[in-house]
């Protein structure tokens, strides 16, 4: 039932119509053009495939010698157990995996409500489980069994009317002139590996008909490389989607860590690939594998909170070394394609969810002009889901579930308890008056529009699997401001000549940062820099937190403590993949900007008073990058953390220091055809990037709103 309450006043501007409109338009046009639309759409809208790692390492299933390998996954078997070469090659000659059967593993498929499937052609050790010339190595010369798995799977996916992946190493244990095998996976690519994984990559693109996704995995490319990759990929089948760990931004869709999930929603096409088990990939006789119900309530989760935030979701299972599936994860599958049998209308084809927070009693997804409530948290404490939808009608709501009531712009959910008390994840839909969209930046208090008051459009930027994070590619503001005729940019010589993309209320320009007044930004008398520690190293991960509390007794770097320093720059040898911490507390006698200067190797992020203000990689690849910093301080206190990643060098170093010309830029633009309206929505991205997935490093840009050009 339908209750329709009507506020006294219902005042819905007519501005947010033109907000929705105009951030469809940006997140459609953040997308690579690369890959033709309908293909994107259909790759999008597929949202669940499944995943099948199966090679060598299946064999011993976790085992070598009689003994577990509880170390690592499974797959990687032979650098976890310090397999010699020679030793783990003698697996070819026992693999004859006479259950593996192509049609059934994708009857499998569709049944469980996977829309594709994706097959590992070549994992780490090398072992090809197709026919190629390029090495006897493989499935078909290596092994009694004499099988092209890759052409089973193949034909067995056209006879069954699902799309059809590859899952390809960058890496390689087998290949002589690779680089040796190491504890991270994610070793540099000599020319003549480039060149092997090209010819290997053009015999698995154009002897198997068509390739949905080409998933490429660890290794650490060049730019070049993975440019020459990524072209090659797509002459050779323009519609194959390529994934992001192919590196430096060269790809279609972005890929998340293993098992991993984002903090909100992206803005480009992304996916997660999730094991059956975190543990391991591959199969592993001794898994503890619990209850069947217990792991399909998990992946269910992980399915529809993927989907709720735009993203695509990938699930893993490990054949046994006969080729036969492991029991537990087919009855996982079935329960959850049971599931799909009856809400997959909430799951395919939906788009992500229109409301900017989350929910802690499930999840959303939308269609067309539908909402899609999935009820997979916790039951809220009143038994009711409250709902913003300004300038929506609510027509009706599906079920005898719930009760569906409307004050205004609220639309209440009425539920029982009884609605998580099943094992069950059920959905609730809601048919609106018109097509959902996503809501507006929230409304910006203020006369100037900053990255930390702005709303951002994110991507994920990577070089390589251990450097990556989420990347503001636009900055959106919803503001309030009568006769709004004048913008002033306020930037740093870190943005001269940078060339930007302004839409103001569905208007587009382009302006470049150039020729602004210069202005002297001498911090206020009696701004003291305080001591200076270091600590270090830290993870190899550049996937930092987007807080950080630490102090001198809280050392961000395991194993580490704040060492106090005198120097304001310093270069010291570093192993890869690590990252060191510098900390200096700036007493402000008032509320102020500042301009400092800092320096990092491959990648740097900034936190003030415990959060991120800055975070990027350096897309250069030089040894070491100076930039300019614009610094909000509060009066009193702040504490100045500098975060630098190290991934490919031999050294690293740190600079942190008030800029020794501290000049900011003024720059009026003029916007002459703004209507006389009260509310504008303001969009700032770079222009012509080059990559849709990298950071606009345009965290320093200030815009101040002015009634009158002056």
């Amino acid at each position: 039932m339908i209750i329709f309450v009507p506020k006294k006043t219902l005042f819905i501007r007519t501005m947010k119509k033109i907000i929705f409109t105009f951030l469809v338009c940006v997140l459609a046009g953040i997308v690579q053009a690369q890959i033709a639309p309908e293909a994107l759409k259909t790759w999008h809208g597929n949202k669940y495939s499944m995943f099948i790692h199966f090679g060598l390492y299946s064999l011993p299933g976790g085992v070598w010698k009689g003994q577990p390998v509880t170390y690592g996954y499974s797959e990687q078997i032979q650098a976890f157990a310090k397999i010699p070469k020679e030793e783990y090659m003698q697996l070819a000659k026992d693999f004859n995996p006479t259950q593996f059967n192509a049609d059934s593993i994708v009857a499998l498929a569709k049944r469980g409500g996977m829309k594709s499937v994706v097959l590992t052609s070549k994992h780490h050790d090398g072992f090809c489980m197709f026919h190629t010339a390029t090495t006897t190595y493989n499935s078909y010369d290596a092994t009694p069994c004499k099988r092209d798995f890759v052409k089973e799977l193949s034909d067995a996916c056209k006879r069954a009317g699902i799309r059809f992946g590859l899952y390809f190493s960058i890496i390689d244990w087998n290949f002589p002139y690779a680089s040796p095998m190491s504890d991270h996976n994610c070793d540099f690519v000599p020319e003549k590996h480039q060149e092997f994984s090209k010819a290997q990559i053009t015999e698995l693109l154009t002897n198997y008909g068509p390739i949905s996704e080409f998933w490429f995995d660890m290794g650490s490319n060049t730019p070049e490389q993975s440019k020459e990759l990524y072209a090659l990929v797509h002459k050779l089948q323009p519609d194959c989607m390529v994934s992001g760990r192919i590196g430096n931004d060269q790809y279609d869709f972005c890929v998340m860590a293993d098992n991993a999930y984002p903090e909100g929603s992206l803005h480009t096409p992304w996916q997660t690939a999730a094991s059956m088990f975190d543990e391991t990939w591959s199969y592993r006789s001794w898994q503890e594998r619990g209850e069947v119900k217990d792991k399909v309530y998990q992946k269910l989760c992980q399915l529809t909170n993927v989907v709720s935030h735009g993203g695509n979701f990938l699930l893993n299972i490990g054949p046994k070394g006969d080729g036969s599936i492991v029991p537990f994860e087919k009855d996982v599958l079935e329960s959850i394609g049971s599931w799909l049998d009856k809400y997959g209308y909430a799951i395919y084809q939906t788009e992500a969810s229109p409301f900017p927070k989350s929910f802690e009693w499930g999840t959303v997804t939308r269609k067309d002009n539908k909402l899609y409530l999935i009820l997979s948290g916790k039951y809220p404490k009143d038994g009711k889901i409250l709902l913003d939808m300004p300038g929506y009608k609510l027509r009706k709501g599906d079920g005898k579930m719930a009760m569906y009531l409307q004050y205004g712009d609220e639309i209440s959910v009425s539920i029982p308890a009884s609605a998580y008390n099943d094992s069950t994840i059920h959905v609730l839909t809601l048919e609106l008056d018109k097509p959902v969209e996503v809501q507006p930046a929230l409304p910006v208090k203020g006369m100037t529009l900053t990255a930390l008051n702005a709303t951002p459009d994110y991507s994920y930027s990577c070089f390589d699997y251990y450097s990556n994070y989420r990347s503001a590619v636009a900055y959106n503001w919803n503001v309030e401001q009568n006769l709004l005729k004048q913008l002033q940019f306020i930037y740093t010589d870190q943005e001269v000549d940078r060339t930007i993309d302004l839409s103001v209320d569905g208007k587009s320009y382009t302006v470049t940062l150039k020729g602004g007044k210069a202005e002297s930004l001498e911090p206020a008398n009696s701004t003291v820099w305080g001591k200076r520690y270091i600590c270090g190293p830290g993870s190899g991960l550049f996937d930092t937190p987007s807080t950080l509390q630490t102090d001198l007794n809280n050392p961000p770097a395991r194993r580490s403590q704040w060492k106090e320093t005198d120097k304001e720059q310093d270069e010291f040898a570093s192993d890869i993949l690590s990252t060191y911490y510098v900390m200096q507390n700036i007493q402000s006698p008032a509320d102020q900007l500042i301009l400092v200067e800092v320096g990092a190797g491959n990648g740097i992020e900034i936190y003030l008073n415990g959060k991120s203000i800055l975070k990027h990689l350096n897309p250069y690849r030089c040894t070491f990058r100076t930039e300019k910093v614009l610094l909000p301080l509060k009066k009193g206190d702040n504490q100045v953390v500098l975060c630098v990643y190290n991934r490919f060098e031999e050294k690293t170093g740190y600079l942190l220091r008030p800029a020794p010309k501290p000049v900011i830029y003024r720059q009026d633009f003029d916007i002459l055809d703004t209507s006389n309206q009260k509310s504008h929505a303001i969009t700032v991205k770079a222009h012509n990037p080059a990559s849709a997935h990298a950071d606009m490093e345009l965290s320093n840009l200030r815009i101040r709103l002015r009634r009158i050009a002056r």
